[in-house]
């Protein structure tokens, strides 16, 4: 019986033969895995509003918090609670400019890991 596509790909990502460089999973087990701050990262860019926001600030540099909430054509509210998170995560920044609240990423740390998530993400590696 032939296999499917994912039953190969399943294959292929798997070793045929169980074993192992107890040299490398020594070092491996050594490292520091504090990588709380990370995963956070990624959580707040993994929902699609947020990550649409980050996307917005990299293209523009700043946007107040009307100008978002058009965009997305959704209410200042949920707008605002999306930039807060992005904020209280250090992705993001504001400042105060008159009646206007204007956000932006924090540094261009930010701006490096959205440019090479988009960057990979048209590669298209995931359809292989």
């Amino acid at each position: 019986m032939a296999e499917t596509r994912e039953q190969m790909k399943q294959h292929q990502a798997t070793c045929d033969v169980v074993c192992y460089d107890e040299e490398k999973v020594v070092r491996l087990k050594g490292l520091d895995w504090e990588l709380g701050g990370v995963s956070s990262i990624f959580k707040a860019l993994a929902d699609e509003t947020r990550l649409k926001i980050a996307y917005m600030l990299a293209q523009e540099g700043e946007c107040c918090v009307c100008d978002v909430a058009n965009v997305l054509e959704t209410s200042i509210a949920t707008a605002s609670h999306h930039l807060r998170l992005l904020k209280n995560q250090g992705l993001a920044k504001s400042r105060k400019e008159g009646k206007w609240v204007l956000y932006s990423l924090d540094d261009d740390h930010v701006l490096t890991l959205i440019q090479m998530a988009l960057h990979h993400a048209k590669e298209g590696k995931s359809d292989e």
